[in-house]
C-alpha cells in the first residue's frame, strides 16, 4: 500500500441487517472514528441495503464514517421499478456508490457497457464510485484472469474517472463468501496489472493516485498482509463488515 494513497476501508452489507442492527452496528463504528485521538489513517465507508440508508446516514453524522449504496441505475429517475437513481443516493447522504459487483454481473446480468453507464451517472449525481471487476475460477484456471480484468476495467470504467472520483475494486469471484482468498502476491499481481491498464487509459500520474481495494474474502486476520501490497489500497469487504470487531480489526491492520 502505497502512502499517498489514502486506503479505504469499505464494508458491502449485502442483503443483510434490520434497521435495529443498522443503527447499531453503524452507530459503533461511527463512536470508535469519532473517538480516536488522532486523525485515522484510513477513510471508513459502510454500504447498507437501500431501505437502510436513512437510518445509517442519521445514526453517523458527524462521525467521519462515509455511506454508500449498494448500485444504482443508469438513469436519472423514470419508470424503473425497484431500482434507485444515483440522485437519489446523493440525496440521501451517500457519498459512494457501487457499481459491477460480481453479484449483480452474475444475478441480473449485467454487463461491462451497463457498468460503465451506472458509474457516469453516479459520477453526474455527485457521488464518488467504486467500479468491480474480478474473474471467476473457470477463467483463473484458464490462465485468463489479467486478460478478463483488463477487459473489465476497459469497458467499464466510466469516462470523467480520476482519482478523486472513482476506486477500483478487485474481486476474485471465486473468493467471495467461499473463505478462499488469493494469496497476498496473487493479488497483488492483479492490482499491479490493473494500475498499469489504468496508466494507459488516465496517464502514469492519475493512475498512481487511483484507489484500488482488493475484495475477496479479507479478514482481520489476513487483513495486514495484504495491506502491506504494494497497490493494495484497502478492502471492499462482505461478511467481516457485518461485526464491530472484525471490520474495525481491519481498519486496524492499516
Amino acid at each position: 500500500m502505497a502512502a499517498k494513497r489514502r486506503p479505504l476501508i469499505a464494508g458491502n452489507w449485502k442483503m443483510n441487517g434490520l434497521k435495529k442492527d443498522a443503527r447499531a452496528l453503524a452507530g459503533a463504528l461511527g463512536t470508535r472514528l469519532k473517538k480516536l485521538k488522532t486523525k485515522p489513517g484510513f477513510d471508513m465507508l459502510v454500504c447498507p441495503p437501500a431501505p437502510l440508508i436513512g437510518p445509517v446516514v442519521d445514526a453517523t453524522k458527524g462521525t467521519g464514517l462515509a455511506v454508500g449504496g449498494q448500485d444504482c441505475h443508469m438513469a436519472a429517475s423514470g419508470a424503473h421499478t425497484g431500482d434507485v437513481s444515483a440522485k437519489l443516493l446523493k440525496s440521501m447522504g451517500c457519498k459512494f456508490v457501487i457499481v459491477g459487483h460480481s453479484e449483480r454481473r452474475t444475478d441480473h446480468a449485467e454487463t461491462d457497457k451497463m457498468v460503465k453507464a451506472k458509474a457516469e451517472a453516479a459520477l453526474a449525481a455527485g457521488l464518488k464510485v467504486i467500479v468491480c471487476i474480478g474473474e471467476t475460477l473457470k477463467e483463473r484456471k484458464a490462465g485468463q484472469t489479467l486478460n478478463v480484468n483488463r477487459r473489465q476495467l476497459r469497458g467499464s470504467l466510466p469516462d470523467g474517472a480520476t482519482a478523486a472520483n472513482t476506486v477500483i475494486a478487485y474481486e476474485p469471484v471465486w473468493a467471495i463468501g467461499t473463505g478462499e482468498v488469493a494469496t497476498p502476491e496473487q493479488a497483488q499481481d492483479v492490482h499491479a496489472a490493473i494500475r498499469k491498464a489504468l496508466k494507459g487509459k488516465l496517464g502514469a500520474a492519475e493512475a498512481d493516485k487511483m484507489r484500488i481495494l482488493y475484495g475477496g474474502s479479507m479478514k482481520p486476520g489476513n487483513a495486514a498482509e495484504l495491506l502491506a501490497q504494494p497497490d493494495i489500497d484497502g478492502g471492499l469487504i462482505g461478511g467481516a463488515a457485518l461485526t464491530v470487531k472484525d471490520f474495525w480489526g481491519i481498519a486496524e491492520a492499516v
